[in-house]
């Protein structure tokens, strides 16, 4: 089955789904990474002394790192400004993930769920985008996306790292992927790519605190027992 991952930056795909990804490819799915931004306003630029042109261009570099390191099957990086998805119209963003579908014909959608774990404004306008044109999408009684979930955490509200990550209720999460070594192994690897980026993944403490059991939300769908993967039962 085909399964379409949608973030706004680079490294989103890295910073937790990046075990399910390696995990869904060992599967024999096919798995496809879409980046609305080159995450080019990165304050990282100003270290480098770059503009955000060129940043744009770096982080890109470390994403086709990431595209062989993780073995997507395919990847597209858009040019959607980062760090300003809200001052869009949302309409404008909404197409361009529409035409992505309609090409792609994905099974499954993947964004960030409604708190966008670190509550950054581009996750919250990407994972409201995604699920109004899967609504849009449905109602049109399109035969893809069949499913739309929702990357996530357990647990308690994180507020002693860099960033405050919040969680889903236990109750609403439906998926628990069990990932294995090797798939730990290739997070670490897609986070190594991130060169630019090493400090805040160290701060971060993202590859200590990732575990074996990543969680998703499915949307309009409540599953017990929880699924084991993203295409189960479809």
């Amino acid at each position: 089955m085909k399964i379409l991952f949608i973030f706004p930056h680079p490294d989103d795909e890295s910073f937790g789904p990046a075990p399910a990804i390696s995990a869904h490819l060992r599967n024999g799915d096919e798995v496809y990474l879409l980046t609305l931004t080159r995450g080019e306003a990165t304050k990282q630029r100003f270290k480098l002394a770059v503009d955000k042109k060129r940043m744009g261009e770096i982080r890109y570099n470390e994403m086709k790192c990431v595209e062989k390191v993780l073995g997507l099957t395919g990847m597209t990086v858009l040019d959607l400004p980062d760090s300003g998805l809200k001052e869009m119209n949302p309409i404008d963003i909404e197409q361009v993930v529409e035409d992505h579908l309609h090409k792609l014909k994905p099974d499954v959608v993947v964004t960030y769920a409604v708190h966008g774990i670190s509550g950054f404004f581009d996750h919250l306008v990407t994972h409201a985008v995604v699920k109004r044109v899967f609504c849009k999408l449905r109602d049109e009684k399109s035969r893809y996306p069949q499913r739309l979930a929702f990357f996530t955490r357990r647990g308690e509200p994180k507020k002693d790292g860099k960033f405050r990550l919040e969680a889903s209720a236990e109750e609403d999460i439906d998926c628990i992927i069990k990932c294995h070594d090797v798939d730990m192994e290739a997070f670490k690897k897609a986070l190594d790519c991130y060169v630019t980026y090493q400090k805040t993944i160290e701060e971060s403490k993202v590859k200590e605190t990732v575990g074996k059991e990543i969680p998703f939300e499915i949307f309009g769908e409540d599953h017990d027992p929880r699924l084991k993967m993203l295409t189960d039962l479809l």
